[in-house]
């Protein structure tokens, strides 16, 4: 059964079911990293990071409400990321950088979630539309399509990030490169947001085209793309280029693959003019 809570009461609900989650998952990294069991503390982290998503998913089930994982992509990688600067007692410049552009990228993305955050009777109409589409499989979607596939890639996209927790790391030219491009990506999506919501409240279930927008049909997604980059860039500056290149090649297929079609799929249903400003205007910026 939807919770139509007043979206403050909703706001508290999701803040404790994420304070649990992140309890659960430091509780289990710090079991299986203690002299017990000794993993490696990239796959405990990893299972720590998967015990979240299980969490949040299964109170995404009680409440009847995919969008409760929503917060989660912008959470787990600053804390993560927190959590294991501590762990490592490692801060150098590269691991400061890294910080700082994670928690000013998750502030970017949390607080647009909020301003659009319309409470617990609210589900994100791709996840509604799964759920009446195919009413058979949606539970097998819900759990690995919608909740770990997203947890799995943006894991893969921070290892380079968790990489750069060595005390021989120093900074050079292309760290602050990366570092800068990582700030630039989370600003082209503040001001992106900015734009739009700004357009919607001027000009309701019309297509936005000004801005940002005027430039490419997804600069919010653009910047997305691109922050994932940097974290890659920060890296391949101290370790240079190799296999972990695929945590960003795989954050850009996600979105070129499956979120940008979804969505020119809605613009195309329900925003006039949509097709016409498709035709002129690039995918990205």
């Amino acid at each position: 059964m939807k919770h139509n809570y007043p979206k403050g009461i909703s706001v508290a609900v999701l803040t404790a079911i994420y304070l649990l989650a992140a309890l659960a998952g430091i509780l289990l990294f710090r079991y299986l990293t203690s002299d017990e069991i000794l993993l490696n503390p990239i796959a405990a982290l990893f299972c720590a990071d998967v015990l979240a998503t299980i969490i949040v998913w299964l109170f995404g089930l009680i409440f009847e409400n995919v969008s409760v994982y929503d917060p989660y992509w912008s959470v787990f990688p600053p804390v993560a990321f927190l959590i294991w600067a501590f762990y490592m007692q490692i801060w150098s410049i590269p691991v400061i950088l890294l910080l700082i552009a994670a928690f000013y990228w998750g502030w970017r993305l949390t607080r647009n979630w909020v301003i659009t955050f319309k409470g617990m009777a609210y589900e994100d109409w791709r996840y509604t539309k799964y759920r009446s589409q195919k009413p058979i499989l949606f539970h097998l979607i819900n759990f690995f399509g919608l909740n770990m596939v997203p947890t799995l890639v943006v894991f893969g996209a921070m290892l380079p990030g968790l990489m750069l927790f060595d005390a021989y790391a120093s900074a050079n030219i292309f760290t602050w490169f990366g570092f800068i491009v990582c700030i630039a990506s989370a600003t082209i999506q503040l001001i992106a947001d900015k734009q739009i919501h700004d357009f919607r409240e001027q000009h309701p279930g019309e297509c936005c085209n000004v801005g940002l927008w005027k430039h490419g049909r997804h600069p919010n997604y653009f910047g997305e793309i691109q922050f994932w980059w940097g974290i890659w860039m920060i890296y391949a500056s101290v370790y240079g280029c190799d296999w972990f290149i695929c945590g960003p090649i795989a954050m850009t297929a996600l979105f070129l693959c499956i979120s940008i079609p979804l969505m020119e799929q809605r613009q195309l249903a329900n925003k006039p003019g949509y097709a016409e400003y498709r035709a002129h205007t690039r995918i990205l910026i």
